[in-house]
């Protein structure tokens, strides 16, 4: 099982979430975020004066898939949520180990 963990646009949650759930994928956890890569943030002038905005507003994807759709959903991310301009996120792996759903003890892939 690999955890997969995208930081992107909010502009491109829908088309993500949408993409995701065509390729079958079903269970993700999204979170919102704040924080910046090489793009560093952006000034704004607000009633005459400026302000530096340096913590932009992301979207955080979290969701954990077994080893045969890792490649689907990876697909299904950077497709949807690709702009091809600086600031469109990044994806994340990780080795999960294993499951355990809470409600009736399942383990392993079952448990997803």
């Amino acid at each position: 099982m690999v955890k997969i963990e995208a930081i992107l646009q909010p502009s491109k949650l829908d088309a993500v979430k949408d993409a995701l759930l065509e390729a079958g994928i079903e269970g993700m956890t999204i979170l919102e975020a704040r924080g910046h890569g090489r793009q560093k943030g952006h000034t704004e002038f607000y009633r005459g004066r400026e302000y530096t905005v340096d913590l932009l507003p992301k979207v955080k994807i979290e969701l954990v898939v077994t080893d045969d759709l890792q490649d689907k959903a990876i697909a299904a991310i950077t497709g949807a949520a690709r702009t091809g301009r600086i600031g469109d996120g990044k994806i994340f792996l990780s080795k999960i180990d294993d499951a355990i759903r809470i409600r009736n003890d399942e383990r392993g892939e079952a448990a997803l």
